[in-house]
């Protein structure tokens, strides 16, 4: 009697790629030594640039970026980074940060990066399902089901629909 394979729906074939991919411009990002990210870090309710504190270089400003650990930071400049280009909801940009085949930050740093990150995640939803109906041809129902995923790109119910309702 022969067994026919059963054959595992795409979101659990293409986990590996997309971490790859992850990775791979992670790397990049760092090897171009891109330094203008735009990362707004809050201290103290007041919103510190790295570009501000190195105008105004007085010590009041650059004092509270200092207090912030440099792995918080790195934290916070991954997660804009996983939001800018791979357009993550923020389950899928924690759970990146500290994977063990991710980056590996603690949990206290990730936090601090989510919390911290100035983000819009239905947008990020709406270009995530864009690009499955563009290069996947997927049916809206697809793109929902993978947006929302536990093994996609978990995105919650509000921005998964969000991004279904502005497909064009």
């Amino acid at each position: 009697m022969s067994r026919s394979k059963v054959k595992k729906p795409f979101y659990k074939r293409w986990w590996f790629i997309l971490i790859v991919i992850i990775v791979a411009i992670g790397v990049y990002g760092e090897i171009t030594g891109s330094e203008n990210t735009g990362v707004k870090i809050s201290v103290n309710n007041e919103d510190v640039t790295e570009e501000n504190t190195k105008e105004q270089g007085n010590e009041e400003t650059e004092a509270p970026t200092e207090a912030i650990p440099t792995e918080y930071k790195s934290a916070l400049k991954k997660a804009k980074s996983y939001s800018d280009t791979m357009h993550m909801s923020k389950q899928g940009i924690y759970d990146q940060l500290v994977s063990e085949h991710g980056e590996k930050f603690p949990a206290e740093a990730a936090t601090y990066a989510i919390d911290n990150l100035e983000t819009n995640y239905k947008e990020n939803a709406l270009k995530k399902a864009e690009s499955y109906q563009e290069t996947m041809s997927m049916s809206k129902q697809a793109i929902y089901d993978q947006l929302v995923s536990e093994h996609g790109e978990k995105f919650t119910a509000e921005e998964a629909q969000y991004a279904i309702d502005n497909l064009e």
